[in-house]
């Protein structure tokens, strides 16, 4: 008898080292999404979902960055391409999926899954996040307005 995580509704940490855990919330909030994490390119945790313990999220980190490398190193296998874009890298088990997406230089979005969740959806949503991440982090910094004068 294999056992479903339950989907929990976590909410994202408010201590996302990079302040970016907001992005996190709309994934959370998606039926059968159970767990998230914005990781980078070298596997460290740059958020999680509250509801993962920290050793859980460095795993899942390291893990994205490896299921990554290698799922670009199999494509350049079958191709022959030379580093060729990813858009998603998904994992079915009896327990769920994980789906993770490129989130812009040396940074990836995970999430994981209930086995019933809607992967179009997930997805979906996913691509959302990845594309408000990139215009959060390209914003220019704001001008300071010049001293009144007196």
């Amino acid at each position: 008898m294999s056992s479903t995580p339950s989907p929990t509704r976590t909410t994202p940490s408010p201590s996302g080292t990079d302040g970016i855990a907001w992005v996190l919330t709309p994934l959370l909030e998606l039926p059968g999404v159970v767990h998230a994490v914005v990781a980078t390119g070298d596997g460290l945790v740059e958020a999680a979902s509250d509801g993962l313990a920290r050793a859980s999220a460095e795993r899942v980190a390291a893990m994205t960055a490896t299921v990554h490398a290698a799922a670009r190193a199999f494509t350049t296998a079958f191709t022959d391409a030379e580093q060729p874009r990813l858009a998603q890298t998904v994992v079915e088990s009896e327990l769920g999926f994980a789906v993770v997406v490129p989130a812009g230089e040396n940074t990836s979005l995970a999430v994981f899954t209930t086995p019933d969740a809607q992967l179009g959806n997930v997805a979906y949503q996913m691509q959302v996040q990845v594309a408000a991440l990139g215009r959060a982090l390209a914003s220019p910094a704001r001008r300071q307005d010049a001293p009144a004068r007196s």
